[in-house]
């Protein structure tokens, strides 16, 4: 429903509990566990209405991470990293992340799944991932600015080793420390003299 703008109550009452039933079926199960069947059913929608909100799984579970990504988001302006420079800070919130998503691997793994399986039909809500990442990114620096474009392309590759060592880390070919050493030697990217 990324291209709806404007619900009612009524509706994002809905959509939350869409949302909240496809959540729990992939922390239960993964990306199999996700069916638009027991979707509906754990929601209390009916299928039509469901596909209405969501046309596909993908959809669907892009929209799920989309969510997760809003949530993680106000977590961090409610308790901001706090280390010194902007880099150690984007290490930080990523770390932070990495060990959320470890607590529920199997809803990760969904999520993950969904983004790269995602066609053209879903371009939208994958860029609104995107978009999300880069802002929690750009957050956690505190630049205080507007980023330049030597910035913004540091930021692009930071996010693109955050999606790469998840899907690594998900696939069993990173371990952890693994993924937190890259994740740590990714940030260093991020001049330190940006601080706003």
């Amino acid at each position: 429903m990324g291209r709806i703008t404007a619900l009612t109550v009524r509706q994002e009452a809905r959509r939350r509990r869409i949302l909240d039933a496809s959540t729990r079926l992939a922390a239960g199960g993964g990306f199999d566990a996700v069916q638009m069947r027991e979707v509906a059913e754990e929601s209390g929608v009916a299928l039509g209405t469901l596909y209405r909100y969501f046309p596909s799984k993908v959809h669907l579970l892009v929209a799920v991470m989309q969510d997760q990504l809003g949530q993680l988001h106000d977590t961090l302006r409610d308790r901001p990293p706090s280390a010194a420079s902007p880099g150690e800070r984007v290490a930080e919130t990523l770390l932070r992340a990495f060990r959320a998503l470890q607590r529920e691997p199997l809803l990760a793994d969904a999520m993950v799944r969904a983004v790269i399986f995602a066609d053209r039909s879903v371009r939208a809500e994958v860029d609104t991932v995107s978009v999300l990442t880069r802002a929690i990114i750009l957050d956690a620096m505190r630049i205080g600015s507007e980023p330049s474009a030597d910035m913004l392309s540091a930021v692009r590759v930071v996010e693109h080793t955050w999606h790469a060592t998840l899907v690594s880390w998900l696939a069993d070919r990173s371990p952890v420390d693994q993924v937190r050493e890259d994740l740590r030697t990714v940030c260093r990217l991020i001049p330190p003299g940006v601080a706003g």
